[in-house]
């Protein structure tokens, strides 16, 4: 394969999944913090019901950001996969079979945003139910999406793991970098078994805990977007791929 052509021009490659990232990222801070964050009140299904009837069309923006978010996730795992295997290819391609579980997980969660809309509506066949037991079950179906998006951070932070050793040892990137993901790796790993075996645990650290990863994801998407790759020593390490 002819990694000199104008196809596979790493700089523009790291680009192109520089800005793919930061919509991931930027997609992702409106679904979880300006949409849910403040409709959802813990513990309180009936005021938690109430503004999502109140608010539908942003429900559904929400839940519509994050099938963005995970349509720019193909976009970066294919990226990384052609920048990092030029590192590790059995690990690159580790680090992609982790991304697509956690993106399957995470797009099939979405049913459970869904879900609220329906038992929230005012279709006839929901009339058979109680106004307080649709509010709880609506609650419910969004407790079980917290649960499922941190199922999907499991994976992501193996992903996080393998990406921060490939671009520590790549020399196309800064090291600095690769440390940083790691620490995010860890980070999300923590937080996600935490709320799985001891969700006090979980609910102390939050959100203090996902700080690292959004500094380290940041710094990556703009060090893509500003500065690409070291060409010349991506180059020199595709050549050597066997």
């Amino acid at each position: 394969m002819n990694y000199n052509s104008a196809e596979y021009s790493p700089k523009l490659l790291a680009r192109i999944g520089g800005i793919a990232y930061l919509i991931i990222i930027v997609t992702g801070l409106f679904g979880e913090m300006f949409v849910r964050n403040s409709m959802i009140v813990s513990g309180d299904p009936v005021t938690t019901a109430k503004n999502i009837v109140a608010s539908p069309l942003l429900w559904r923006l929400g839940i519509t950001g994050d099938l963005i978010m995970h349509v720019c996730d193909a976009i970066t795992m294919v990226v990384f996969f052609v920048l990092l295997k030029t590192v590790n290819k059995n690990l690159a391609l580790l680090a992609l079979l982790f991304n697509l579980i956690q993106t399957a997980v995470l797009v099939a969660n979405k049913m459970n945003l869904l879900m609220p809309v329906f038992l929230l509506g005012d279709a006839d066949y929901l009339k058979v139910f109680d106004p307080k037991q649709l509010q709880a079950l609506a609650y419910l179906y969004v407790k079980a999406h917290g649960y499922g998006f941190n199922i999907g951070l499991i994976f992501f932070g193996f992903v996080c793991l393998v990406y921060g050793y490939l671009i520590f040892k790549s020399g196309f990137f800064p090291r600095m970098l690769g440390v940083l993901m790691q620490v995010a790796g860890l980070s999300y790993l923590l937080d996600s078994f935490a709320l799985i075996v001891a969700p006090p645990v979980a609910s102390a650290m939050f959100p203090a805990i996902l700080l690292p990863p959004f500094v380290a994801e940041l710094s990556l998407c703009l060090w893509m977007i500003i500065k690409g790759v070291d060409t010349a020593k991506w180059k020199l390490k595709a050549a050597n791929l066997s």
